[in-house]
């Protein structure tokens, strides 16, 4: 799937218009902006992002983070952002992601799969008829006080690769990629794309150098 086809970049935790400027010209082909609960250093406001997706070109995909569960709360977050991408942070039942395919389906859909175990491949059959694209990550969502990613934390890549092999929709690849690793994790699990947040960042803020090494480490492979 990838011989003709360069992997896919998306700069998640974008927190102003400025950073959503330095990853497009860095050559991102994505943004990604959380708009979860509980809220964190990385989240932005709602109100925020709907005044930054206008200006974003039209060949970028602007993406909002939900941890919301059900069909109607994840549009809704949608509805007040205006982003071309929602990406579900949640293991949400295959009702509401029926239900969620119909209300928004115009709206590119992205399933986040929190890589635990090998029982996280039986979740491509449970999503696929519903979503456009998987996004495979280190969340830990089970948890008395889930995690849903930007634990700067890698998985077991062998999974990651196996549910590539697998999944009939394009699958992204986040958790704990940095410049220093991103071209050992396209090698093995040949996503395509990958996605990142702490890795560019120093300080909470888009590290150009960062971004810079970690965008032609990509396009190396």
């Amino acid at each position: 799937m990838l011989s003709n086809h360069r992997t896919q970049i998306k700069i998640c935790c974008i927190a102003s218009l400025k950073e959503a400027q330095q990853a497009i010209d860095a050559g991102a082909d994505a943004l990604g902006f959380v708009c979860a609960i509980p809220t964190s250093v990385r989240t932005i406001d709602k109100q925020k992002v709907a005044e930054i997706t206008p200006l974003v070109p039209k060949h970028i995909h602007t993406t909002v983070l939900t941890s919301e569960t059900s069909a109607n709360g994840i549009a809704e977050h949608v509805k007040l952002t205006g982003t071309s991408s929602v990406q579900i942070l949640a293991h949400i039942s295959s009702e509401e992601s029926k239900r969620l395919s119909e209300l928004i389906p115009n709206t590119r859909r992205v399933q986040v799969i929190h890589i635990e175990s090998e029982a996280s491949l039986t979740l491509i059959d449970k999503y696929a008829p519903y979503v456009d694209t998987f996004l495979l990550d280190s969340g830990k969502p089970s948890l008395k006080t889930p995690e849903f990613g930007g634990t700067g934390r890698t998985h077991d890549w062998s999974i990651s690769a196996e549910f590539v092999r697998k999944s009939p929709l394009p699958v992204y690849l986040a958790g704990g990629l940095t410049p220093e690793n991103v071209a050992e994790a396209i090698k093995t699990v040949r996503p395509f794309g990958v996605d990142l947040c702490s890795g560019v960042r120093t300080d909470g803020h888009l590290d150009p150098d960062k971004l810079k090494a970690f965008i032609n480490n990509v396009l190396k492979n």
